[in-house]
């Protein structure tokens, strides 16, 4: 029978990005995302609110990335599974059990507005390939 391990979490960050790099160079990104579940009591009628917090590592060029442009707070949407590593406490010799979430897809979220705050030289380099490119208009019609 086949299995599926799929985790997609839309939340924000906690705090900035942890990224470090294997002894072969790999660039490993530690990020700590916030889902929240609302709902009202329907004894109180109270808005009620659950925070739930996800480990959640992105290797490679995808850890780069999220080190490079995730900050605090910022909303972002990942993809990938869910994968629990098994180490022994330094101090006791227990073991001890981590799971997180290990992703193979992420998006920034938000747009512009998350944005206020950094200059032209701070956002990504695409963003400001094409505000480049479309400030160079050319009159002249199409060769064909």
């Amino acid at each position: 029978m086949a299995s599926v391990n799929k985790v997609i979490l839309v939340g924000n960050l906690g705090r900035d990005p942890e990224v470090r790099y294997s002894p072969d160079g790999a660039a490993i990104c530690n990020i700590s995302v916030a889902t929240t579940e609302s709902w009202k009591d329907k004894a109180t009628g109270e808005k009620k609110e659950n925070v739930e917090w996800h480990r959640v590592v992105l290797f490679n060029r995808l850890g780069e990335i999220a080190g490079e442009f995730l900050k605090k707070g910022r909303s972002v949407y990942i993809e990938g599974r869910l994968k629990t590593r098994k180490w022994q406490d330094k101090d006791t010799g227990a073991d001890r059990y981590s799971t997180e979430i290990v992703a193979d897809q992420m998006q920034m979220l938000g747009g512009k507005g998350d944005e206020v705050d950094r200059t032209p030289a701070q956002r990504p380099a695409q963003q400001r390939q094409v505000a480049e490119q479309s400030d160079s208009y050319d009159d002249e019609p199409p060769p064909f």
